[in-house]
Order: C-alpha cells, then structure tokens, then sequence
C-alpha cells in the first residue's frame, strides 16, 4: 500500500447494508477497489457510536483487499492491539487524540500494521511535519469527522498540497489520504491537490447504482484530473 503512484479508491463501509456486509465487501472488491475503509467511532472523540473490531474481522473475512481502520477514538493507544489482532493492515489514528503521536507509531510498528496520522479541518497540516518520516500516510479530513454523508469543504483543499511539498521536500514517500464527501464530481479536484488515495463512502454504497458503477465513475472522474 505505501508509496503508491496510482490513485487509489478506498470504499467506507460506514454506508453500506449491514445485513448483506459480506456481499458488499465483496462487490466493491470485484468492482475495482484498492482498499477497504473502516470507520471507528467510540462516542467520545466524536458523538457517534459505529463498531469495533469484531465487524473488521466480518471484512477481514470477507475480503482480499488491504483493510484500513480510521480510528476517530478518544484514547486510540487503548484500541491498537485488539484492531491489529483482528486483521487490520493499517491503523490511522487522529492527531487531535494524541498531540504526541509518537507511543502510538511505534505501537503500530510494533504491531505489525502501517500507520496513519488523520487532522480535523480545524488543524493546520504544519502541525504533521514532525511526524511524517515517521508515517505511512496521512489523512486530510474534508469534512467535520463523525458522520457521513457531509459536504465536502473545498477549503480544506490546500492543506493536501502543503502536505505533498513538505513531503516532497523531505524526500518521505507517503500516501496522502482525503476523506469526506468525495464524489465522482470533485475526486478530480482531490487529486489535482495531491491526494494519493480517496476515501468514498456514499459515492460507492447508495441506492442509485451497483458499488462497480459508483467505482467505474470515479475512476473516469480521476482519470479527467491535470
């Protein structure tokens, strides 16, 4: 996963059916994803409640594809094991969370997963320049973290092209993730800023078209990008 070239797709399972969460995996796999996303939220970092690691190991069973965790948890260091154990590949965490990341990189590490750092729109992605050696991706939330389905804010934009020159500059190979209220009409614009992997959630999971449809279309939608 780290150092991909290609933009990859990362479905968010936060939207789809439950009761068919296999066969939906596995849609979005035979579709054309890259990766499996995981939302986790614990009802304190934000006020939601979604699940924890027995439904990773639902996916994990269910699917091939890398499976990433976006840990919006108040105490992710807590979380680690029992996700890794579970059969996650990569463990994000946010740095809100941990303002010293450092115990949970090497945790992570240690655990054998890759490790991501996520910031909130309020948080200036300066504030990741100490960690990104350290990382194999980060993630640039675009909408307020918590719930699906928001619009994504356009201002938040620029913090994936700050990310991409510091880490151009530094010479760090890492993965830049968007995550929220991607579609197939602004994933250009995701990765004309910079971003290397796009989160999508209601965009591949909806009752509009199969998750190979929503996928196809964004991969046209990339594909149209400068």
């Amino acid at each position: 996963m780290t150092g991909a070239k290609r933009v990859l797709i990362a479905p968010s399972i936060l939207t789809a059916d439950f009761g068919r969460l296999a066969d939906d995996v596995a849609a979005a796999e035979a579709g054309g994803a890259d990766v499996m996303h995981l939302d986790m939220m614990d009802g304190h970092f934000v006020p939601q409640v979604s699940f924890g690691p027995l439904v990773l190991e639902a996916v994990r069973r269910a699917t091939s594809l890398p499976v990433e965790i976006h840990m919006m948890v108040a105490n992710p260091l807590d979380q680690l094991p029992s996700l890794a154990e579970a059969g996650a590949d990569r463990l994000i965490f946010h740095l809100e969370a941990a303002p010293d990341p450092r115990a949970g990189i090497e945790r992570t590490r240690e655990l054998g997963c890759e490790v991501g750092l996520a910031i909130s729109p309020p948080t200036p992605a300066s504030s990741l320049e100490p960690w990104l050696a350290a990382l194999d991706m980060v993630t640039v939330m675009l909408v307020h973290p918590g719930r699906g389905g928001q619009e994504l804010l356009v201002d938040q934009l620029p913090k994936v092209g700050e990310l991409r020159r510091m880490a151009e500059a530094t010479g760090t190979s890492l993965v830049i993730e968007v995550d929220g209220g991607v579609k197939a009409h602004n994933a250009s614009m995701c990765v004309e800023a910079g971003a290397t992997l796009l989160v999508a959630g209601s965009a591949v999971y909806n009752n509009q078209e199969t998750p190979a449809e929503a996928i196809a279309g964004l991969r046209e939608a990339i594909g149209r990008a400068s």
